[in-house]
């Protein structure tokens, strides 16, 4: 029975996928609490699609693909928030069209393109095929990224919150907009071998929605959300491996369960308080 359980950390390629899985959950949960409370969770889909023609282009010059895919994604933040500032459309409606357009760009040119480059890889994700590179390169962005939000939590919170009240405290507003942008980027780059650019959404969104339903301060929500991502990663993976199904599709439904019943509870709470009051 233990040997039967133990069995998925008896295989190399296992073992890389909950490394991968420990090293991504960390930033990508604390970016989704930003992205929940900025009400940016478009702009992380937006981003996530957006960075394709950039695969595809670094691969035609023969440069990193990461590089091309960061390029991608810093793009389309910039270009949806120049649109959004001088055109009377709105900023959802602006990423929308800008994503959907780039992301249809990077499946034109891929198709046109002969590469030895899996499409169902870069789209979902490859866990079981991550390589010591990967966790190399997904660390050392894990690593900048989550200690540039842990340090400037507090900054990028009053930002989120009261811009006008950031600024006359003295904050560099467009420092901390564009730095959270760049950090978007690179989360996204450093969970592409592990959920594609098309499951990335569901980790830069669901932790943070989870933990926002369940704690009451900011501070708590870092927290839980990091415990929630690394839980669903961790489990997604083991389970995987005996359902015989994909990790990053199996991680994603289970945020989805907990997401529904994270808010199943909210809702019950919720009314069993308005009924005090009522009586």
């Amino acid at each position: 029975m233990i040997d039967a359980a133990l069995l998925p950390f008896q295989f190399g390629f296992m073992q890389n996928a909950f490394l991968i899985s420990l090293i991504v959950s960390v930033p990508t949960a604390l970016l989704s609490c930003f992205l929940v409370v900025r009400g940016w969770a478009l702009m992380g889909d937006a981003v996530s699609h957006a960075i394709l023609p950039g695969i595809v282009l670094a691969y035609i010059l023969g440069i990193p693909l990461m590089i091309g895919a960061f390029a991608a994604g810093m793009f389309c933040s910039v270009a949806s928030g120049y649109l959004a500032q001088n055109s009377r459309v709105k900023p959802d409606t602006v990423m929308g069209v800008v994503f959907s357009g780039m992301f249809g760009i990077g499946i034109v040119l891929f198709v046109a393109v002969e590469s030895d480059a899996h499409l169902d890889h870069i789209l979902f994700g490859n866990m079981l095929g991550v390589g010591p590179q990967d966790l190399l390169t997904a660390g050392a962005i894990a690593a900048v990224v989550s200690a540039g939000l842990l340090l400037f939590w507090k900054d990028l919170l009053l930002q989120s919150f009261d811009p006008a009240q950031a600024r006359a405290s003295g904050l560099r507003t467009g420092w901390l907009h564009y730095g959270l942008l760049s950090a978007l980027s690179l989360t996204i780059v450093a969970t592409l071998s592990a959920a594609g650019l098309i499951l990335a959404i569901g980790l830069l969104i669901a932790p943070g929605a989870i933990a926002f339903l369940i704690v009451r301060s900011f501070g708590q929500m870092l927290v839980a959300s990091v415990v929630i991502c690394l839980t669903a990663m961790l489990a997604g993976t083991y389970l995987s491996f005996f359902l015989d199904s994909a990790p990053a599709p199996t991680i994603v439904l289970i945020l989805t369960a907990i997401f529904l019943l994270a808010l199943i509870r909210r809702m019950r709470i919720t009314r069993a308080a308005t009924a005090g009051e009522g009586g």
